[in-house]
């Protein structure tokens, strides 16, 4: 399949300052894309490695442009002006990348609404308002894409019972993909969503999962290098999937995966809602 270059694409990404949005946006800027991180770390966090700022200078030095904008996803105002400072900035929008998540696994008696709120607010709530607000940008672009970092929809109770609230949050940024890649298809928006296979290596990893499920994990890495596969496919041609990481670099002709592992030769741990 034939690639489209995101040298001088805009690429918009929430919750860039770390983890996964943050090894995209470096994947990117390797073909001189123009990337927005849109994330809430301005300040060093005392357990969290990497700022706006810290990931700036890395996608300089990668090759791409960055603008950096501290961004609350849950704030409407906010997440407006990072928007409007983009095109300003770049001219348009090309690519929206909907990785800002929050996690709590908590079940339906322990969770409190204040959490509850939290993560539907940073889930489902910015998916959908990042995507309004993009679109007009993105109609506008030669190969628009929204891809958003959330599961396939599988109605299995189990990934229900235990944390019913996380599984509902997540499952509303999936909803935002099959809804909106209908939506938008005459238009030209490729609106897909994208999941890992296996768990991967990041802070929300090692806060909320126990030691050797962090150790049983790949790196970020492989989610990148699937990203980059759909975000460089023709936008009317790829749209309405809900990929898997390990899945869909297979059908791209990867075939070595052990250079993701944390640890070679470890037994690696399946990701929440994988059969």
């Amino acid at each position: 399949m034939q690639k489209t270059s995101l040298k001088n694409k805009v690429i918009f990404i929430t919750g860039a300052s770390r983890g996964i949005g943050r090894e995209i946006a470096l994947k990117c800027a390797t073909e001189g894309a123009h990337i927005v991180i849109a994330a809430k770390t301005a300040e060093p966090h005392p357990k969290l490695e990497g700022t706006i700022f810290t990931v700036a200078e890395e996608i300089e030095k990668a090759g791409g442009r960055a603008l950096p904008l501290l961004v609350d996803v849950r704030n409407e105002e906010t997440v407006s002006a990072a928007i409007q400072k983009t095109v300003a900035t770049f001219g348009g929008i090309d690519i929206l990348v909907n990785n800002a998540s929050a996690i709590n696994l908590a079940s339906t008696e322990n969770i409190t609404m204040k959490a509850f709120d939290l993560i539907f607010s940073v889930n489902a709530r910015a998916t959908f308002m990042c995507s309004k607000f993009c679109i007009p940008y993105l109609k506008k672009s030669t190969n628009p894409h929204i891809l958003t970092l959330s599961p396939p929809l599988n109605m299995n109770a189990k990934w229900f019972k235990d944390h019913l609230a996380y599984t509902m949050s997540k499952y509303g940024m999936s909803m935002c993909t099959l809804g909106m890649a209908e939506e938008f298809k005459k238009a030209g928006i490729a609106v897909n969503s994208l999941w890992p296979k296996t768990l991967i290596a990041t802070a929300a990893i090692a806060v909320n999962f126990p030691k050797e499920l962090y150790q049983a994990s790949r790196k970020p890495s492989i989610v990148a290098d699937a990203a980059y596969e759909i975000l460089t496919s023709n936008s009317r041609e790829l749209t309405g999937n809900f990929f898997i990481d390990e899945e869909f670099l297979q059908q791209r002709g990867v075939n070595h995966f052990e250079q993701y592992a944390l640890h070679p030769g470890a037994q690696l741990y399946p990701d929440l809602y994988i059969e």
